[in-house]
Protein backbone atom coordinates (compact mmCIF):
# COMPACT_ATOMS: atom_id res chain seq x y z
CA UNK A 1 0.00 0.00 0.00
CA UNK A 2 1.34 3.51 -0.64
CA UNK A 3 2.38 5.41 2.46
CA UNK A 4 1.00 9.16 1.71
CA UNK A 5 1.66 9.97 5.43
CA UNK A 6 -1.26 8.44 6.85
CA UNK A 7 -0.69 7.85 10.99
CA UNK A 8 -3.12 5.32 11.43
CA UNK A 9 -4.26 2.07 9.77
CA UNK A 10 -8.20 0.87 10.43
CA UNK A 11 -8.13 -3.13 10.83
CA UNK A 12 -10.83 -5.14 11.20
CA UNK A 13 -10.37 -8.90 11.85
CA UNK A 14 -12.79 -11.04 13.05
CA UNK A 15 -15.64 -8.40 12.91
CA UNK A 16 -13.56 -6.43 15.31
CA UNK A 17 -11.39 -2.84 14.52
CA UNK A 18 -8.88 -2.12 15.67
CA UNK A 19 -7.09 1.79 14.63
CA UNK A 20 -3.25 0.42 14.78
CA UNK A 21 -0.82 3.33 14.53
CA UNK A 22 1.34 3.82 11.55
CA UNK A 23 5.51 3.25 12.54
CA UNK A 24 8.17 3.75 10.08
CA UNK A 25 10.02 0.34 10.58
CA UNK A 26 13.09 1.31 7.12
CA UNK A 27 13.90 3.71 4.84
CA UNK A 28 11.27 3.34 2.59
CA UNK A 29 8.69 0.79 4.80
CA UNK A 30 5.71 1.79 7.30
CA UNK A 31 4.21 -1.04 9.10
CA UNK A 32 0.44 -0.93 10.86
CA UNK A 33 1.48 -1.69 14.30
CA UNK A 34 -0.39 -4.36 15.79
CA UNK A 35 -0.41 -5.57 19.32
CA UNK A 36 -2.61 -7.87 20.99
CA UNK A 37 -0.81 -7.71 24.59
CA UNK A 38 -3.70 -6.59 26.72
CA UNK A 39 -6.13 -6.47 24.06
CA UNK A 40 -8.39 -9.54 25.99
CA UNK A 41 -11.43 -9.67 23.69
CA UNK A 42 -9.30 -9.49 20.35
CA UNK A 43 -6.95 -12.69 21.92
CA UNK A 44 -9.97 -14.40 22.58
CA UNK A 45 -12.15 -13.60 19.64
CA UNK A 46 -9.46 -14.64 17.38
CA UNK A 47 -8.07 -17.69 19.07
CA UNK A 48 -11.77 -18.58 18.80
CA UNK A 49 -11.65 -17.93 14.98
CA UNK A 50 -7.88 -19.46 14.74
CA UNK A 51 -9.27 -22.46 17.02
CA UNK A 52 -11.80 -23.44 13.99
CA UNK A 53 -9.04 -23.34 11.05
CA UNK A 54 -6.86 -25.74 13.20
CA UNK A 55 -9.64 -27.85 13.97
CA UNK A 56 -8.79 -30.68 10.75
CA UNK A 57 -5.14 -30.63 11.94
CA UNK A 58 -3.70 -33.48 14.09
CA UNK A 59 -0.57 -32.07 16.61
CA UNK A 60 0.19 -32.33 19.86
CA UNK A 61 1.50 -29.09 21.00
CA UNK A 62 0.93 -25.53 20.20
CA UNK A 63 4.60 -23.58 19.83
CA UNK A 64 5.21 -20.36 18.85
CA UNK A 65 7.53 -17.04 19.69
CA UNK A 66 8.04 -14.87 22.89
CA UNK A 67 6.45 -12.46 23.74
CA UNK A 68 3.03 -10.98 21.62
CA UNK A 69 2.15 -14.31 20.83
CA UNK A 70 2.12 -15.87 24.07
CA UNK A 71 -1.06 -14.67 25.10
CA UNK A 72 -2.70 -16.06 21.74
CA UNK A 73 -0.78 -19.27 22.56
CA UNK A 74 -2.50 -19.63 26.29
CA UNK A 75 -6.39 -18.65 24.64
CA UNK A 76 -5.83 -21.70 21.98
CA UNK A 77 -4.64 -24.08 24.10
CA UNK A 78 -7.19 -23.30 26.48
CA UNK A 79 -10.07 -23.42 23.56
CA UNK A 80 -8.54 -26.38 22.07
CA UNK A 81 -8.06 -28.25 25.27
CA UNK A 82 -4.24 -28.54 25.41
CA UNK A 83 -2.87 -28.65 28.81
CA UNK A 84 0.74 -27.06 27.69
CA UNK A 85 1.92 -25.29 25.07
CA UNK A 86 5.49 -24.41 23.97
CA UNK A 87 7.06 -21.04 24.18
CA UNK A 88 10.37 -20.11 22.39
CA UNK A 89 12.01 -17.40 24.39
CA UNK A 90 14.39 -14.72 23.14
CA UNK A 91 17.13 -15.42 25.17
CA UNK A 92 18.62 -17.76 27.31
CA UNK A 93 17.46 -18.28 30.69
CA UNK A 94 19.39 -19.27 34.14
CA UNK A 95 17.02 -21.98 34.40
CA UNK A 96 16.78 -23.78 30.95
CA UNK A 97 18.87 -27.20 30.41
CA UNK A 98 20.29 -28.08 27.37
CA UNK A 99 19.05 -24.92 25.70
CA UNK A 100 18.53 -25.12 21.44
CA UNK A 101 19.04 -21.69 19.96
CA UNK A 102 18.20 -20.37 16.38
CA UNK A 103 18.99 -16.65 15.16
CA UNK A 104 16.48 -14.41 13.60
CA UNK A 105 15.61 -11.15 11.72
CA UNK A 106 12.30 -9.37 11.72
CA UNK A 107 11.04 -6.37 10.51
CA UNK A 108 9.81 -4.80 13.71
CA UNK A 109 13.57 -5.99 15.53
CA UNK A 110 16.85 -4.42 15.02
CA UNK A 111 19.41 -6.89 13.90
CA UNK A 112 20.27 -10.28 14.40
CA UNK A 113 17.57 -11.67 17.52
CA UNK A 114 17.18 -15.31 18.50
CA UNK A 115 14.72 -18.02 19.51
CA UNK A 116 15.62 -19.99 22.58
CA UNK A 117 13.70 -23.80 23.39
CA UNK A 118 14.58 -24.88 26.84
CA UNK A 119 16.11 -28.89 26.38
CA UNK A 120 13.08 -29.31 29.04
CA UNK A 121 10.70 -28.37 26.20
CA UNK A 122 12.77 -29.66 23.54
CA UNK A 123 12.79 -33.30 25.18
CA UNK A 124 8.92 -32.51 25.63
CA UNK A 125 7.81 -32.35 22.07
CA UNK A 126 10.59 -34.54 20.27
CA UNK A 127 8.75 -36.74 18.02
CA UNK A 128 5.65 -34.90 18.68
CA UNK A 129 3.24 -32.93 15.89
CA UNK A 130 2.93 -29.32 16.59
CA UNK A 131 1.12 -26.19 15.43
CA UNK A 132 3.53 -23.22 15.18
CA UNK A 133 1.66 -20.14 16.20
CA UNK A 134 2.68 -16.56 16.00
CA UNK A 135 0.55 -12.84 15.97
CA UNK A 136 1.72 -11.51 12.92
CA UNK A 137 3.67 -13.23 9.94
CA UNK A 138 5.80 -10.52 7.95
CA UNK A 139 8.77 -11.52 6.54
CA UNK A 140 8.74 -14.97 7.82
CA UNK A 141 11.70 -14.78 10.34
CA UNK A 142 10.37 -15.09 13.55
CA UNK A 143 8.72 -18.33 12.01
CA UNK A 144 10.98 -19.85 10.16
CA UNK A 145 13.71 -19.67 13.53
CA UNK A 146 10.61 -21.85 15.54
CA UNK A 147 10.81 -23.81 12.89
CA UNK A 148 14.20 -24.48 13.14
CA UNK A 149 14.35 -25.14 16.51
CA UNK A 150 11.56 -27.57 15.81
CA UNK A 151 13.69 -29.40 13.57
CA UNK A 152 16.82 -29.30 16.05
CA UNK A 153 14.51 -30.99 18.52
CA UNK A 154 12.83 -33.62 16.61
CA UNK A 155 9.24 -32.35 16.42
CA UNK A 156 7.09 -32.57 13.14
CA UNK A 157 5.72 -29.54 12.01
CA UNK A 158 2.15 -30.02 11.12
CA UNK A 159 0.95 -26.29 10.25
CA UNK A 160 2.12 -22.79 10.73
CA UNK A 161 -1.01 -20.11 11.62
CA UNK A 162 -1.20 -16.69 12.30
CA UNK A 163 -3.77 -14.06 13.26
CA UNK A 164 -2.11 -11.72 10.56
CA UNK A 165 -0.20 -12.31 7.32
CA UNK A 166 1.86 -8.83 6.70
CA UNK A 167 2.60 -7.75 3.25
CA UNK A 168 4.43 -10.56 0.66
CA UNK A 169 7.58 -11.69 2.13
CA UNK A 170 6.13 -14.82 3.72
CA UNK A 171 5.77 -17.26 0.51
CA UNK A 172 5.27 -20.27 2.69
CA UNK A 173 2.16 -22.33 3.91
CA UNK A 174 0.47 -20.40 6.41
CA UNK A 175 -3.19 -20.52 8.01
CA UNK A 176 -4.14 -16.76 9.52
CA UNK A 177 -7.38 -14.77 9.40
CA UNK A 178 -6.41 -11.29 8.01
CA UNK A 179 -3.65 -9.74 5.51
CA UNK A 180 -1.90 -6.49 6.62
CA UNK A 181 -0.65 -4.15 4.23
CA UNK A 182 2.96 -2.89 4.32
CA UNK A 183 3.40 0.92 3.08
CA UNK A 184 5.73 2.10 0.94
CA UNK A 185 6.18 5.20 -1.04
Amino acid sequence: MRYIGQTHYQLEVCGLKRNLPVIQVGDDLWIASFVMLGDTQLVNVCAGALASKLAGYDFDFLVGPEAKAVPLLHALSTILGHRQYIVCRKSVKSYMQDPLVAEVESITTQGVQKLVLDGIDAARISGKRVAVVDDVVSTGGSIEAVEALMSKAGAEIVCKAAVLKEGSGYTGDLIYLQELPVFRR
